[in-house]
């Protein structure tokens, strides 16, 4: 077969495994790239098939109307911590949807701006530094769990969350350890939250320009402790955290 026709048939999408098997003993190279393409391909979408078991079970369940929540930003000494909900419609089918820590800051924005015109809702809650060090960084993470869950319409019927507990939901609910790399609902909402967290560090680094935000979103790296030593602390940070805890008291 010709190297035209050969790549027709993967188009087309008639690939059976005896045409596989043929590939595979071809010693073309242009052969064996177009083959390499095709079983990336392949893999990609079974993963992504995959992250569709929980939701599955839940509309199976008689659960039509799944929801995924997860968080951003429970770590850092500075800013909110970002909680996101979000409804996708069934067996959406977004390319590299995955965990929002193993993806690039390009796709991450390349899959928020699908995610948030594809989903049937969706919502972002900001639990500020405030309410974290007056309630601590669990309950402000619930608390905004629970209100980003109760402003999705239409409400649903089960939701999924990534390892936390939400014991006063109306509705069932399963807590899933990673559940970001397991489930596509978690994995839309741990990017929602990511990257409405990022955007917003983003725009605190304008103004508070002293503390370089935009690079590090608010977390402990050696630059950000030095700047604190130097400049003191800012309004948006989390002073129940250490080491600022500690430097306060130590004033």
């Amino acid at each position: 077969m010709t190297i035209k026709e050969i790549e027709n048939i993967f188009l087309v999408g008639d690939v059976t495994e005896d045409f596989l098997a043929s590939c595979r003993k071809d010693v073309r190279k242009s052969v064996q790239t177009i083959l390499r393409r095709y079983e990336r391909t392949q893999r990609e979408q079974e993963r992504l098939d995959a992250m569709y078991v929980y939701e599955r079970a839940a509309i199976a369940a008689g659960h039509a109307i799944v929801a995924g929540v997860d968080e951003a930003g429970r770590g850092p000494l500075a800013g909110p911590v970002a909680v996101a909900a979000v409804i996708l419609p069934q067996e959406c089918y977004l390319p590299h949807l995955n965990d929002s820590k193993k993806l690039s800051h390009a796709v991450r924005e390349e899959l928020f701006a699908q995610i948030t015109e594809q989903a049937v809702s969706y919502h972002v809650a900001l639990m500020d530094a405030e309410m974290i060090d007056r309630m601590n960084i669990l309950q402000a993470t619930r608390t905004g769990m629970y209100e980003a869950i109760a402003a999705l319409t239409p409400a649903p019927d089960e939701v999924l969350i990534d390892a936390v507990e939400l014991p006063k939901l109306s509705m069932p609910s399963q807590s899933i350890i990673k559940g970001d790399a397991k489930s596509a609902s978690i994995a839309a909402a741990s990017i929602l939250a990511k990257v409405t967290r990022d955007h917003l560090m983003e725009s605190y680094d304008i103004q508070y320009p002293h503390y370089g935000f935009a690079k590090h979103k608010g977390y402990g790296t050696r630059e950000h402790i030095d700047a604190i030593r130097k400049y003191g602390i800012c309004p948006i940070h989390r002073k129940s955290f250490d080491p600022i805890r500690s430097m306060l008291n130590n004033i």
